[in-house]
């Protein structure tokens, strides 16, 4: 499987050409040593915010503490979540693989007795190795059968939810314990602060990774007393306002306590927004594959290693984060492949491309579209949009008439097809996906195979696919 991605590497920086800054030598691009001292890790996470959803995106929801972090560090306008839905993206994020090499393919609901492969190493166990403290705050969505517990996975406390907020019920707990039976939601995000900061102060000088993942803006919205009614744009703007009240509190506690420095501070989401929430100029939302679905704001701080006041362009994905933060503590890669790489050089400035393979973006066990560079290319899309009502015969995920090509850089909001202006790049990357598709499990390979048996109509691009009748 790895030499025949690194055999196509060629051709990947050739179609990326475009979407490289000219100057950047190859000098340039070697790799920077890492921190004599590794760092502690704080990877905040927000549930279903969007694109457009923070002040440095846009947005008119006054987010002064997240657009402190960007300023500080680095922002991202091109970041990959790797799924459109919940529970895949989490294990994404924190496993650095594809979710459908995961087992870990759509949400996860309280009835399932599924969840996060134990086989997988996640970032926690990966840093605890290593003997970093580590604790999960928040929404975990990956499991809640005993073998899939946080603090089987790497963490040493947990405090948080097991599923999203409107799955109840909403057994608040600590560690393997449930504390309350029907938790109050408009208390979670500052409960969740609060023991984001006691763990914080009780550093003792050892290095810690803390995995902080809010419940909000997922619906039900709602937030404390203190900020109902706060924003100009409703209870989304007011739960939203909360968290970046509540980020800039962990902000200043790391500085209060001297950890400032020598922390990496990441802020994404898992998705894009559902109902109320905004993905910017970007096509669609939460559980679509189209950029609105997966590219979400992502922000990164590091004093001294990582410059401040930029914004970076360049295509990463969220699974990237796990390699990243390996090289940053000095922590070995499992031996399992990993899909994300090491962009270290992207957060600094060093570097304007990841040396990488192309990106897939799965819904469910259905590849629908990869990504190279600028391009993304589309293959495959369902039959009516997730949150509306099925057409006669079901939702069924169906070939395009013919894949559509998208110049992300200069039409990020997918409008027009440019696939036939670019017949070379469609050969291509149709060419690596069917060398990459043998290396995924058999659910991806038999959804495929059974996509591209279906007969489709001449669907104009862009829209929805209808099935042909016989």
């Amino acid at each position: 499987m790895t030499d025949t991605r690194i055999s196509k590497r060629s051709f990947l920086r050739a179609a990326a050409a475009a979407a490289i800054v000219p100057g950047v030598s190859e000098a340039s691009q070697t790799i920077s040593a890492p921190p004599v001292q590794p760092p502690n890790v704080v990877l905040i996470y927000a549930d279903d915010l969007g694109f457009g959803d923070l002040g440095c995106y846009g947005s008119s929801i006054q987010t002064p503490n997240l657009d402190r972090l960007a300023q500080e560090g680095v922002r991202f306008t091109q970041l990959n979540s790797a799924s459109p839905v919940c529970s895949p993206a989490r294990a994404s994020l924190l496993t650095g693989r594809y979710s459908t090499r995961l087992g870990v393919s759509d949400v996860l609901f309280p009835k399932d007795y599924l969840g996060l492969d134990p086989s997988e190493t996640t970032i926690a166990a990966m840093l605890k190795r290593k003997g970093y403290r580590t604790m999960c705050v928040g929404k975990w969505h990956l499991g809640s059968m005993p073998q899939f517990l946080p603090t089987n996975r790497g963490f040493d406390e947990f405090f948080g939810l097991l599923y999203s907020t409107d799955m109840p019920p909403l057994q608040l707990m600590h560690d393997t314990n449930v504390i309350e039976s029907n938790c109050d939601i408009s208390t979670l995000t500052q409960r969740y602060t609060e023991q984001a900061l006691k763990f914080l102060a009780n550093s003792d000088g050892s290095q810690f990774f803390l995995y902080l993942a809010y419940s909000s803006p997922h619906i039900p919205l709602i937030a404390s007393k203190e900020f109902q009614g706060r924003s100009s744009s409703g209870p989304y703007g007011d739960v939203v306002e909360e968290i970046d009240w509540s980020v800039g509190q962990v902000l200043d506690t790391l500085e209060a306590y001297g950890l400032e420095d020598n922390t990496l501070v990441l802020f994404s989401s898992d998705h894009g927004p559902w109902y109320q929430g905004s993905a910017g100029i970007l096509r669609g939302g939460k559980g679509e594959t189209f950029e609105g679905g997966v590219r979400v704001p992502f922000n990164a701080r590091y004093p001294g290693r990582i410059p401040r006041g930029q914004v970076s362009r360049s295509p990463v994905s969220i699974m990237d984060v796990f390699p990243t933060v390996a090289r940053l503590c000095g922590a070995p890669l499992p031996a399992k492949h990993l899909d994300g790489v090491d962009v270290w050089q992207i957060f600094t400035g060093e570097a304007r491309e990841a040396d990488r393979d192309i990106l897939l973006y799965f819904d469910g066990w259905h590849l629908q579209c990869a990504r190279s560079g600028r391009w993304k290319l589309h293959v495959a899309r369902y039959n009516s949009v997730v949150w509306g009502p099925a057409p006669p015969g079901g939702r069924i995920n169906l070939p395009l008439p013919a894949p559509e090509l998208y110049d992300l850089e200069s039409d990020p909001r997918e409008s027009y097809d440019v696939a036939d202006d670019n017949p070379k790049v469609v050969e291509e990357m149709l060419s690596r996906i069917k060398d990459l598709l043998p290396t995924f499990p058999g659910q991806v390979t038999s959804a495929w195979r059974y996509t591209q048996s279906l007969k489709v109509e001449n669907t104009p691009s862009g829209a929805l696919p209808v099935l042909k009748t016989p």
